[in-house]
């Protein structure tokens, strides 16, 4: 055989190897992603009613990413899509989606979607994302952010909370400039930290968590005044009900450990509270499911996180929705 030819043959041969390598590695990626329960696998509509949006935490290729569920069938299989966020919410066919930024500073990026989670606005503050709110229609939208530290069970850290008007394009990019009034008075501190907003219907008012000098308040505020006041002590990441009635909140109960709260739920007209049983230890904002339901994410002992549902009428025990699942809100 000419030096031609065995030239020709080992070209052949490479490509050949080459081929079947190829076809070998295609093959073993497919059979991966059909054993991955979790890899992207579809699209979702947030201006379809009936849904549960969540961060999906499935271990595989869709950890962290967006993911639906029908709220009547919960246990259906998840709609995974393929946008990545650390905190996702979702109403008036649109969503709000915080995902952090790898650099020697820490970052995120706070990006609105459609209704086919195509981007239609971001923002990049500092910090260490942590909650995210949209009124229900849409309009406006706040999140929040530690700036230091990176857990409100522990004293010193420092939270950053912003809202942006949507229609009027005002943006509010810490609302520690709030005025807010206590016991008649204005309410000034140098170690304020403001969080966890959730919007009424009127386009105005909203409910906040504040802390200062070891205690924490439920504070009502006017974006149009921008004056707030205090409602009461040891409450936390409320959430307003659909029919604008109650809070659903965090209210610590345990002097110690790294999780000392359960949820209560807090009559605004007659300013009575009713603890949910089984939600001891919960570190969540949680989220109304329907008028009489909450849902929020609780950690497994072994690691990972699930959605669960409770009464708001505080009877009976809370039981799993969503597993493999947080940050969860309905369409």
């Amino acid at each position: 055989m000419s030096r031609r030819a065995r030239i020709t043959v080992l070209l052949i041969a490479v490509v050949v190897l080459t081929a079947v390598a190829g076809l070998y590695n295609l093959r073993a990626v497919l059979l991966a992603q059909q054993h991955d329960p979790a890899v992207p696998s579809g699209k979702l509509d947030l201006g379809q009613p009936g849904q549960i949006i969540f961060r999906n935490t499935q271990a595989g290729t869709g950890f962290g990413r967006v993911a639906s569920v029908p709220i009547g069938h919960p246990a259906a299989e998840r709609v995974v899509t393929g946008l990545s966020c650390d905190r996702v919410y979702a109403a008036a066919a649109a969503a709000v989606c915080l995902a952090s930024r790898p650099g020697a500073v820490p970052r995120f990026t706070t990006t609105l979607v459609d209704r086919n989670l195509q981007e239609t606005r971001t923002i990049s503050p500092p910090g260490v994302p942590n909650r995210a709110r949209l009124s229900s229609d849409g309009r406006m939208v706040a999140w929040t952010a530690f700036v230091t530290g990176h857990s409100y069970a522990k004293t010193g850290f420092s939270t950053r909370t912003s809202i942006l008007d949507l229609n009027s394009e005002k943006f509010y990019a810490d609302i520690e400039t709030l005025q807010i009034h206590r016991d008649g008075g204005r309410l000034r501190a140098s170690d304020l930290n403001l969080w966890g907003v959730t919007f009424a219907k009127d386009g105005k008012t909203f409910y906040a968590s504040a802390s200062t000098g070891g205690r924490t308040y439920l504070i009502e505020g006017d974006v149009a005044t921008w004056e707030a006041k205090t409602l009461r002590e040891n409450a936390e990441c409320p959430s307003l009900s659909p029919d604008g009635t109650r809070l659903v909140f965090k209210k610590r109960v345990a002097s110690d450990g790294a999780r000392p709260w359960s949820l209560h739920v807090l009559d605004l007209s007659t300013m009575t509270e009713k603890p949910l049983p089984g939600s001891d230890g919960i570190d969540d904002q949680a989220v109304w499911l329907d008028d009489h339901t909450v849902m929020f994410a609780m950690n497994r002992d072994g690691g990972g996180t699930d959605v669960w549902a409770a009464n708001a009428d505080g009877t009976g025990a809370p039981r799993l929705l969503v597993p493999d699942a947080s940050s969860p809100s309905v369409t």
